[in-house]
């Protein structure tokens, strides 16, 4: 099958997956519990990336329940749905993703949390409802470098956000993100940076044949640590976690 034919197969199927994912949400999930919803969630975003023909490995031990922060380098739009299949967890992401046809419903229905990016008020809103969350016993997710890389190299995280595990008296744990082609190489394909398209990066991931690598590390305590430290410290260990990926 040519690239171009498994790409618009894979399209097909993932649109439908995501439908039905949108009827689960709107008139399964007011009768269901969280901890179901959660399930949901994972196994749905599990069969998404099969159906896309993402292979999905995980290292490490994901945390078998909350409070716990993860924090993780951001590659590519496919990062949420990697992230849900690995454990589930209330991510906290752009506002534009709300406003996506489609995908904004179900990033709203899996309990995302959204921020305005370029403003400080909205920065602290969200960290107030991800120590609500946290104290809670939930498992949040967020990406502290702000934005997106191909996937290369890691940015250095913002603190800001680790905020809410402190307020919280949660842990934080790293977890890496790499994406890998068929001999194991970065590949470039999910990349959703600098000038490509949701479309283009969607088509190219469509097109290839990926991997998507989750490493979890152990949990960490702030240990007196102010925010802008234990960033520096948590940057350094999702780096060490791609082991040169």
């Amino acid at each position: 099958m040519g690239a171009h034919l498994k790409a618009a197969w894979r399209l097909a199927r993932a649109l439908l997956h995501a439908v039905g994912g949108w009827f689960t949400i709107t008139f399964a999930f007011p009768r269901l519990t969280q901890a179901e919803r959660n399930e949901r969630v994972q196994a749905w975003a599990a069969r998404m990336l099969q159906v896309m023909g993402v292979q999905l490995r995980v290292e490490g031990t994901p945390p078998a329940a909350g409070p716990v922060l993860l924090v993780a380098n951001h590659i590519s739009w496919l990062d949420i749905l990697v992230m849900h299949a690995a454990r589930h967890c209330r991510f906290v992401a752009k506002a534009d993703i709300k406003r996506w046809p489609l995908i904004g419903p179900l990033a709203t229905g899996g309990g995302t949390l959204y921020i305005e990016r370029e403003s400080r008020r909205d920065a602290m809103r969200v960290v107030h409802h991800m120590a609500e969350s946290l104290r809670a016993g939930q498992v949040v997710g967020v990406f502290p470098e702000g934005t997106t890389t191909d996937g290369t190299f890691v940015l250095p995280f913002h603190a800001n956000l680790l905020q809410a595990a402190i307020s919280a008296g949660a842990p934080v744990q790293p977890m890496a993100l790499s994406f890998l082609d068929r001999e194991g190489n970065t590949s470039l394909a999910p990349r959703y940076d600098g000038d490509i398209s949701l479309l283009q990066s969607a088509w190219a991931t469509l097109s290839a044949d990926i991997t998507a690598v989750v490493a979890f590390g152990e949990p960490q305590a702030a240990q007196g640590r102010d925010r802008r430290a234990w960033a520096h410290d948590l940057r350094d260990a999702v780096v060490n976690l791609r082991g040169g990926r």
